[in-house]
């Protein structure tokens, strides 16, 4: 990792810190196998972009099979883990065309089979909402039950990676003696309801699903989300202070922190460049719309949690994590957070040499947020002195 360039990039044809592969490095040890895989790509498109992370996926998936058979369970779950990996890769940005789909459903099969040598085990859930099922990921420390509750952490997923890449929060959830419930970001994977400000209600109700769990302290619920679910931890937050009782969120967008005429400019120079990448068919559209300073502009006032009032609610503890060279979710978010709303409980660790949710530094504050969120959900934390008034 440590030879490894750096550029706030979106380019599929390099491997680099706080580029493209950012989303997956931590999960991959072998970045010679990685470089060899891009190096044969053509394309992006799903004809030439999806058979080649097949490929690689399958072989890892058949080693695992074979390792299975053999008995080695702890090697077998590693190559189920690296084909996932693989598989996720070819699914990007998501299950956008019956093609993506069906590596979707690859990706899903192995992370099952890496699932099976778990202990505890991985429980497949439904949270119920709006008479709709969100299919979740749940797990509890050996021993947690009605008669010794535990802490719990709802994981929180993005845009584009999905929950069989989030098992990894789960196993830190557990080393510090918490449940976990991983669940799909809205609008993708398993969760069936649009990604909108409203959107918000779906990771409610898998609060409301912990709270009536056995093994849960209902009072000791904490959150943790990257990117998308880096926001999407903060909105909840504010939504439900009173239930959410301590957050981590790696980078997130639109807090509150307005840009400057610069800042926007650059910032939807760089989300047009993205928009230039196609990962379905041939013949659909670029994968990510492209966009305006007026658009963004309008995109503030629908999100950002100061347009919405979520600010001055949000009175837990919070820690937030992001590289200073972040081109999607731009530092001065966390520098806002930081001077707004209530004026203690709130953290940051800022990578100065480090791109979009710091992943360059994964192994230091991956594990490090888990250990914040135990020390925090460790005892109920008290909101009656900076909770605004109704």
């Amino acid at each position: 990792m440590t030879t490894l360039g750096f550029a706030p990039s979106e380019d599929p044809f390099v491997v680099e810190h706080g580029g493209f592969y950012r989303r997956w490095l931590s999960m991959i040890d072998d970045l010679d196998e990685l470089r060899a895989t891009v190096d044969r790509l053509t394309g992006t498109t799903e004809d030439v972009w999806v058979p080649v992370w097949g490929e690689t996926g399958r072989r890892h998936e058949n080693s695992g099979d074979r390792l299975a058979a053999d008995g080695h369970d702890a090697a077998a779950r590693r190559e189920y883990l690296l084909a996932k990996t693989y598989y996720a890769i070819g699914r990007f940005p998501g299950e956008i065309t019956p093609v993506k789909r069906a590596i979707s459903d690859d990706c899903a099969r192995a992370y099952r089979k890496a699932s099976a040598f778990l202990d505890p085990p991985l429980e497949v859930v439904e949270v119920l909402h709006q008479g709709r099922p969100i299919t979740c990921h749940f797990r509890a420390p050996a021993g947690a039950s009605a008669a010794r509750p535990v802490a719990a952490v709802l994981i929180m997923c993005g845009a584009d990676v999905f929950k069989e890449d989030r098992g990894w929060a789960a196993d830190y959830a557990l080393d510090h003696g918490m449940a976990s419930l991983v669940m799909d970001g809205p609008g993708t994977g398993e969760n069936p309801f649009p990604w909108s400000p409203d959107s918000v209600s779906a990771w409610v109700a898998a609060v409301d699903h912990l709270q009536l769990r056995d093994e849960v302290d209902a009072d000791r619920i904490g959150a943790f989300g990257i990117s998308r679910g880096g926001y999407s931890v903060l909105q909840l937050a504010g939504t439900i202070p009173d239930r959410v009782r301590a957050v981590v969120a790696s980078a997130g967008h639109p807090f509150g922190y307005r840009m400057t005429d610069a800042e926007l400019d650059e910032f939807v120079a760089v989300r047009n460049q993205r928009a230039t990448w196609r990962f379905g068919a041939r013949d659909d559209p670029p994968s990510f719309a492209a966009t305006s300073v007026e658009e963004e502009r309008a995109e503030f006032s629908r999100w950002a949690l100061s347009e919405l009032g979520l600010v001055d609610r949000i009175t837990q503890p919070v820690l937030m994590i992001n590289g200073k060279l972040d081109h999607l979710a731009p530092i001065g978010n966390i520098y806002f957070m930081l001077e707004s709303g209530p004026p203690t409980g709130r953290q940051a660790r800022v990578y100065a040499d480090a791109g979009h949710c710091a992943f360059k530094y994964f192994a230091e504050w991956a594990p490090a947020s888990f250990a914040w969120l135990a020390d925090n959900l460790s005892a109920a934390w008290d909101h009656s002195a900076t909770a605004p008034s109704s």
